[in-house]
């Protein structure tokens, strides 16, 4: 079954409308990234699969139902929206306990969930006295502790070191190799082109793209083929189409075997005829240029 299904999904707030007739499937066995500028409705939209903001229309179900009709929420699905949204004055163990209790979850779970994230040695700690690192982890502790099937991060690396950030992704490839439905957003490109398979992209509250990630790298513009030859210039007037650099031509607009086989008839000796890849970064900063909220 999907994991999380969003049907028209629209949040109005007066005459703002944070998001707009969205629709989109998070399926299980996957990380799914969910991006978009600031001001996109990432946030408005995860808060609504929660059931903490109510859809101004549409709908958003959680393992078939509303997230209200689960018997045992955090036993289908642990999210992490604000890692400082804690009491400051529990400590860490305490402040897990009294979620696993809400849920009817053995108190055992709790020293797991603090192995996995790493906060063993300071679970007795105040959360107050916590770094933003170390927040952002108790949180994902409690988004694991009722073993769910779906995981919601909103921007987890946040204040996560290099080996954090190694961390967390890894172990959310691990979550979705074990069957269950990741979604994750995060302004941090790079990261998602090594995390996620799948993209939700969204921009002014409306949905841009709903595909894999090659799939939308592949919708840019800005992929070329590069070609070097030692009579690069003689390459260049038959190609009529590329943008000469002083080392290698651009081409665009041409497949490779098109050049190959062109080249080869006029008898012109090749180097290299690569295509290249526009970084997922790239793809996103061309494909959303036109919903940004704030730009200079």
């Amino acid at each position: 079954m999907t994991a999380i299904r969003a049907t028209n999904l629209t949040k109005s707030y007066g005459r703002t409308v944070a998001v707009s007739d969205l629709s989109f499937d998070v399926e299980p066995g996957r990380v799914t990234g969910f991006l978009g500028p600031n001001g996109a409705g990432k946030s408005t939209t995860m808060r609504m699969i929660l059931g903490l903001d109510r859809p101004s229309g549409g709908s958003v179900l959680v393992d078939g139902r509303p997230y209200a009709q689960l018997r045992r929420p955090l036993c289908k699905i642990g999210a992490l929206l604000d890692a400082r949204a804690v009491h400051g004055g529990r400590s860490a163990r305490n402040h897990l306990l009294a979620i696993a209790q809400s849920n009817g979850i053995a108190a055992g779970r709790v020293d797991e969930v603090l192995d996995l994230v790493g906060l063993r040695e300071v679970a007795g700690r105040r959360i107050g006295g916590f770094s933003l690192g170390m927040s952002q982890r108790l949180g994902i502790a409690a988004a694991l502790i009722g073993d769910p099937e779906i995981l919601l991060f909103d921007e987890p690396v946040n204040g996560l070191d290099p080996d954090g950030i190694l961390w967390i992704r890894t172990l959310m490839r691990k979550l979705a190799a074990e069957g269950r439905a990741v979604f994750v957003s995060s302004h941090l490109m790079s990261e998602m082109a090594q995390t996620a398979d799948h993209l939700v992209v969204i921009g002014k509250g409306r949905l841009i793209a709903d595909t894999s990630v090659d799939e939308f790298i592949g919708r840019s513009s800005q992929g070329y083929i590069r070609v070097r030859s030692p009579r690069l210039a003689e390459v260049a007037d038959l190609v009529k189409v590329g943008e000469l650099h002083p080392d290698h031509l651009r081409v665009t607009g041409v497949t490779a075997l098109e050049i190959g086989t062109m080249t080869a008839r006029a008898g012109l000796p090749l180097e290299e005829l690569t295509f290249v890849q526009p970084s997922l970064e790239a793809a996103y900063m061309e494909l959303t240029k036109d919903s940004l909220e704030y730009s200079s």
